[in-house]
């Protein structure tokens, strides 16, 4: 199923939609199907786009351990047994 953009001449409303062969779109803000399909624009991968992914996804998973490092020992310093 292709995703298009459209443009509401109604209400200028700008969205994306899953369109089916057999389903006319219509605005999903005010029902209207008086709408201008949108020229889009594609998604670009690229090698230094994908690094700069997996840095970002690194940080995460690091900050999310740190924090669990740091939880476990001030259970650890309450719960000195």
């Amino acid at each position: 199923m292709p995703i298009f953009e459209y443009s509401c001449r109604g209400c200028a409303h700008q969205f994306e939609m899953l369109v089916l062969p057999t389903i006319t779109p219509a605005c999903p803000k005010c029902a209207s199907q008086d709408l201008e399909r949108l020229i889009s624009l594609p998604a670009l991968k690229t090698e230094d786009g994908t690094q700069r992914a997996i840095k970002q996804s690194q940080a995460r998973r690091m900050k999310g351990r740190t924090e669990e490092i740091v939880a476990q020992r001030e259970y650890e310093l309450k719960h000195d047994d």
